[in-house]
């Protein structure tokens, strides 16, 4: 598909985008772009119902193409930053199941691709962080956003304003990642994972999906509502049939469901 970033499908209804940028999968304006093409991509193909982002056996991302950005007047700056933003937010709003697989790093950039994604897998050699304030700058795709709603003002400011990075232990205690395994095992358990839910009920978890995203930063009310709305459609679809007809005849988790 691009230069440095492609989606691969494999049998099971999982695609993977895997990032490929040597030395540290710097993620410059191609790279961001090509990420996009692929959640595109992604987005559109029926086969794939879940979608695992992988950045290698080494690293994940090492954070943005310091080059790059380096010699930008804020203007410049306004609209590059703008971009990633644009691609995290439409990877996060993808209506499928995401799970980023985490060997190596995942710095500045890269940790605000893997906070666009529903859960992380990392390995037990794994470092995660959000550096930029050790070069001047605060995190600008998604950072300063995503991460205290994951782990809490206090927590995230304590990574923001240190720019430290955190091991995986300690990254699974304060609910940034989601599982630590052995490096070799990250992609297969991320494989796995997207697996579990490309067989599931796919418009329900859509759904679910959408009102908790939408929700998190409405009032109560409004959240309810959303909620209320999203539960009632579902019961137009075949998988709620099927779901509910299988826990009548045979008990809960024996659905085998159609994704419709």
């Amino acid at each position: 598909m691009g230069e440095f970033v492609n989606l691969e499908v494999g049998e099971k209804g999982v695609g993977t985008i895997h990032l490929d940028r040597p030395k540290m999968n710097a993620l410059n304006r191609q790279v961001s772009s090509e990420i996009d093409e692929a959640v595109a991509a992604a987005k559109e193909n029926d086969d794939v119902r879940a979608v695992v982002i992988w950045g290698g056996e080494r690293i994940f991302a090492a954070g943005a193409d310091i080059k790059e950005m380096s010699d930008l007047d804020p203007v410049s700056m306004f609209g590059w930053i703008g971009e990633f933003q644009d691609v995290f937010t439409r990877l996060e709003r993808l209506p499928k199941v995401t799970v980023a697989a985490i060997n190596g790093y995942a710095l500045g950039g890269g940790c605000e691709l893997s906070l666009s994604c529903d859960f992380r897998i990392a390995a037990e050699d794994a470092r995660l962080g959000q550096p930029e304030i050790l070069l001047g700058v605060i995190p600008g795709a998604g950072g300063t956003q995503r991460l205290p709603r994951l782990i809490g003002m206090g927590r995230a400011k304590d990574l923001i304003y240190s720019g430290r990075m955190v091991d995986a232990q300690e990254a699974l205690a304060i609910g940034l990642v989601n599982q630590v395994v052995p490096a070799a095992e990250v992609y297969d358990r991320a494989i796995a994972l997207a697996e579990s839910y490309a067989k599931g009920p796919s418009v329900a978890l859509q759904a679910a999906k959408q009102v908790i995203q939408n929700g998190i930063d409405a009032e109560m009310t409004t959240g309810l509502m959303l909620e209320r709305q999203a539960f009632a459609a579902l019961f137009a679809s075949e998988d709620q049939k099927i779901g509910m007809q299988s826990f009548v005849e045979r008990g809960p988790g024996k659905a085998e469901f159609r994704g419709r």
